[in-house]
C-alpha cells in the first residue's frame, strides 16, 4: 500500500452486516415515484423529501430543515405548482473537526412499465442470481443518497463518532434543471453551510464497469432551440403541398448543416476556442481502463466514431460535441398523417469544455443559424436562441479531499482508482465551488451501464455496499488528512 490505512474493518463489517437494512431502505425509497418533471407527481416528490426527513431524524441528524423555494416558474400547467423543498440536515458539530457538505437529490426520471422496463420501475426488483437492484433511481440518485445514511447508521451501531461534521443538502428537481438551488446556495452560503470545508458529490459514474474512478472535470451544456414559422395554421398537405414554403422543410435543412456524421461541429469558431492539449494531460488517459467494446455495450450498437481508447475518451472528455435532440412542433405519433405543420422548434445542444467562453459561443451559434437560413431563401420566420446554459467544470485531482477519496477507494476496492473527466454536466458542482469557496469532489457510486436515465436502470449490489464504504472511508481518510 502506498497510504498509512486505516483500522476500518470493522466499520467495513458492519456495513455487510447491515445490508437487508440498507437493501430494505433503498426498496421504500424507490417505491416513492418522485419524478420532479410530472406536475401530477409533484405530492411524491414531496413525500420523498418527508421520507429523508424521517431517516435524518432517527439517525439522529439535527438542524434538520425543510427549505421551502417557492411557486415554480412558468412554464407550468398548474400556475400555483410549490417547488419540492430542500432537504438540509447536520450531523455533528465539533469545532475542531472539518465538515463536508454531501449534495444528492431525491427526484427521478420519468418511468412507466409500457416503455421497455422489465419490471416495474417503482417496485424494486433483486435479481438474486447476478446481485444487481433494479428500479427507477436505484443509482441516479436515490442509491447515493441513502449511501450516506447508511454511512451514519454503520456509526452509530458500533458506536464510533462521526471523524468529520457532515452537512447534508439534498434537493428534489435536479432531474427539472435544479431550480432555486443556486438562489438557495448563495442565500445559506454565510449560513447553514457557513464553515463548509469541503463538498462531496455523488451522482456520476463509473467509467466503466470494473474500475472504480475519482471525477475532477465535467463538460458544460448549452441548449439551443430554432423555431421556424411559416403558415398560420397546421395545412393539408393533399392542398397545400408544393405550393407554400414548409418550415420542416427549412429546419431539417438547417439542423442538418450543424454537425458531420463523424461528430465534427460545423459551426466556424468553436473549435479554436478549445484549450490545446498539453502532454501532461495527454499522459494522464494512457492508463485508464476503457475499450471501444465497453463504450459499444453501454450503447446498445455497434456505432463507435473513434476506434482507440484515447480519442474516445478525450472526445467524451475534453473536447466539445453538439446533439440534435428532437423537433417540438411535428407529427410524431404513430400512423401517417398528411400535416404540415405551421411552426416547427428544432432543439441542439452543445457540451462545451475549457476554454470556451458561454457568451461568445451563443453568438457564434445564432449568427451562423440565421446565416444558413438566410441562404436558403426562404419566406418564412426564424428564431434561433439560447434556452439554458451550464458551464464546464475542472478540479485539482490531487487535492486532499481527492487524495482521501483515492486512498478510501483502494482500500475498499484493492485497486488505485481512474481519475476521470466526464462527458455530461453537472451545474451545481459550479455552484457549490464558487459560492462556497470550496473545492469539489465527484465520489461515484454506480457503474457505467447503470442506464441512470433509460429502461431497467439498476444498481449492482456490490457497488451499493462497497460504495458505502467507500463513503465512509472517506470521510475518515479526509478527518485525518
Amino acid at each position: 500500500m502506498s497510504y498509512e490505512k486505516l483500522p476500518l474493518q470493522p466499520f467495513f463489517d458492519k456495513i455487510d452486516e447491515l445490508k437487508p437494512a440498507f437493501v430494505e431502505r433503498l426498496r421504500k425509497a424507490i417505491a416513492i415515484p418522485s419524478v420532479s418533471g410530472d406536475e401530477s407527481l409533484r405530492p411524491k416528490v414531496v413525500e420523498m423529501a418527508h421520507f429523508l426527513v424521517d431517516e435524518l431524524t432517527d439517525l439522529g441528524f439535527h438542524d434538520i430543515q425543510l427549505k421551502e423555494l417557492g411557486v415554480q416558474p412558468p412554464p407550468v400547467e398548474n400556475k400555483d405548482l410549490k417547488l419540492p423543498p430542500i432537504v438540509l440536515g447536520r450531523y455533528g458539530n465539533d469545532k475542531n473537526k472539518k465538515t463536508v457538505l454531501v449534495y444528492g437529490h431525491y427526484d427521478v426520471q420519468p418511468a412507466l412499465k409500457e416503455d421497455g422496463w422489465s419490471t416495474d420501475p417503482f417496485t424494486m426488483y433483486h435479481d438474486t442470481t447476478k446481485d444487481i437492484l433494479y428500479g427507477r433511481g436505484s443509482t441516479d440518485d436515490k442509491g447515493p443518497v441513502l449511501g450516506w445514511l447508511n454511512v451514519i447508521q454503520a456509526h452509530n451501531e458500533l458506536k464510533w463518532e462521526l471523524p468529520v461534521n457532515l452537512v447534508v443538502c439534498f434537493e428534489g428537481m435536479e432531474e427539472s434543471g435544479s431550480l432555486g438551488l443556486d438562489e438557495l446556495i448563495a442565500a445559506e452560503a454565510k449560513n447553514y453551510f457557513n464553515g463548509v470545508d469541503t463538498v462531496c458529490i455523488s451522482d456520476n459514474y463509473w467509467l466503466g464497469t470494473t474500475k472504480p474512478v475519482l471525477t475532477y472535470g465535467l463538460r458544460g451544456c448549452n441548449y439551443y432551440q430554432v423555431s421556424i414559422k411559416g403558415p398560420g395554421a397546421d395545412l393539408h398537405s393533399g392542398i397545400f403541398g408544393g405550393i407554400i414554403a414548409e418550415p420542416m422543410t427549412d429546419l431539417v435543412k438547417v439542423l442538418a448543416q450543424l454537425v458531420d456524421g463523424n461528430g465534427r461541429i460545423l459551426i466556424p469558431g468553436i473549435d479554436d476556442m478549445v484549450a490545446p492539449l498539453t502532454e501532461k494531460e495527454d499522459k494522464l488517459y494512457d492508463d485508464i481502463d476503457f475499450s471501444v467494446e465497453e463504450l459499444n455495450a453501454a450503447a446498445g450498437s455497434d456505432t463507435a466514431l473513434h476506434q482507440d481508447k484515447k480519442a474516445i475518451l478525450k472526445h467524451r472528455w475534453r473536447y466539445p460535441s453538439l446533439s440534435v435532440h428532437g423537433i417540438e412542433g411535428a407529427f410524431s405519433g404513430g400512423g401517417a398523417k398528411t400535416v404540415i405543420p405551421s411552426k416547427v422548434i428544432g432543439k441542439f445542444s452543445i457540451r462545451t469544455v475549457p476554454n470556451i467562453e458561454s457568451a461568445k459561443l451563443d453568438k457564434l451559434v445564432i449568427d451562423y443559424v440565421n446565416a444558413k437560413f438566410a441562404e436558403l431563401g426562404s419566406p418564412n420566420s426564424i428564431k434561433a436562441e439560447l434556452i439554458h446554459d451550464g458551464a464546464y467544470w475542472v478540479s485539482n485531482p490531487f487535492n486532499e479531499a481527492f487524495t482521501a477519496a483515492a486512498k478510501a477507494t483502494e482500500d475498499v476496492w484493492n485497486i488505485k482508482p481512474d481519475f476521470t473527466r466526464e462527458g455530461g454536466s453537472i451545474p451545481i458542482t459550479l455552484s457549490f465551488e464558487q459560492l462556497l469557496g470550496t473545492d469539489v469532489l465527484l465520489l461515484p457510486m454506480g457503474r457505467g451501464d447503470d442506464g441512470a436515465h433509460s429502461i431497467n436502470e439498476k444498481l449492482n449490489m456490490s457497488n451499493y455496499i462497497n460504495g458505502c464504504k467507500t463513503l465512509g472511508g472517506y470521510l475518515h481518510y479526509y478527518g485525518k488528512a
